[in-house]
C-alpha cells in the first residue's frame, strides 16, 4: 500500500506541475474504460530546459512505479496464475530498473530539480474501477496501454538520449515490453474475445 501511496503522490505532483501546458500525446491507444488516469500526460516546469536524459529518467521512473503498483495489485486480486506470474516478472524486472535510473539520476543530475518527465503519453497508470469487468480484463487492458506508453517513450529515447546507457536501457524496455504486450493481447483474445 505504501508504494501505491508514493506513486499517487508523485503522480499528483507531476500532474500539478504540468497544469496549464499543452502536452503532446503518443501512439498508445486506450478506451474510456481504463480509469481516471487514462491517457495522462506528464510535463514539468523544468521540462523545456532540462537535459533530455534527466527528463527520460524522471518520466520512466514514475512510469515503472505505476507498473509495479498495478502488478502488486494483480498479485493480490488476480485468480489466474498466468497473470500472477507476469506480475511477479514485472516487479522483478522493473524494481531493479528503478534503482538503476535512481543511480544515474544521482550520478548525472544530482542538483537538478524534478523535471516532470518528457511530456510524452504515459498510457494507463492504474486499473479501471469498473467492477462490472473481471479484474484480469481490466489488468490486461491497463497494462497493454501502460506498456505501449513505455515503448513509445523508449523509442524516443533511442534517438534523443545523450548517454549510451539510456539508449541500451531503452532497447531492453522495448524488447521486454513488446513481448509482454503480445502475451497480454493473446490472453485478451483467448479469455475475453477482444
Amino acid at each position: 500500500m505504501k508504494a501505491v501511496q508514493i506513486v499517487m503522490i508523485v503522480l499528483l505532483a507531476v500532474v500539478l506541475a504540468g497544469c496549464g501546458t499543452e502536452q503532446p500525446t503518443g501512439t498508445a491507444t486506450h478506451s474510456a474504460t481504463h480509469g481516471a488516469t487514462s491517457g495522462t500526460d506528464h510535463g514539468g516546469s523544468h521540462a523545456n530546459d532540462a537535459p533530455y536524459d534527466a527528463q527520460f529518467i524522471d518520466g520512466m521512473t514514475v512510469h515503472h512505479q505505476g507498473a509495479v503498483a498495478m502488478a502488486e495489485q494483480a498479485l493480490k486480486e488476480s485468480q489466474r496464475p498466468e497473470i500472477k506470474q507476469l506480475a511477479q516478472n514485472i516487479i522483478a524486472t522493473q524494481n531493479p530498473e528503478i534503482e538503476q535510473m535512481a543511480t544515474w539520476r544521482k550520478q548525472w543530475y544530482r542538483d537538478l530539480p524534478p523535471t516532470g518527465g518528457t511530456g510524452g503519453h504515459m498510457g494507463d497508470m492504474e486499473l479501471s474501477s469498473d467492477s462490472a469487468l473481471p479484474f484480469e480484463q481490466r489488468f490486461i487492458s491497463a497494462m497493454i496501454s501502460h506498456h505501449q506508453g513505455a515503448i513509445a517513450m523508449a523509442q524516443e529515447a533511442q534517438t534523443k538520449a545523450e548517454h549510451e546507457e539510456i539508449k541500451q536501457f531503452a532497447q531492453r524496455v522495448i524488447a521486454a515490453q513488446e513481448a509482454e504486450v503480445k502475451q497480454l493481447q493473446e490472453w485478451q483474445k483467448a479469455w475475453f474475445n477482444q
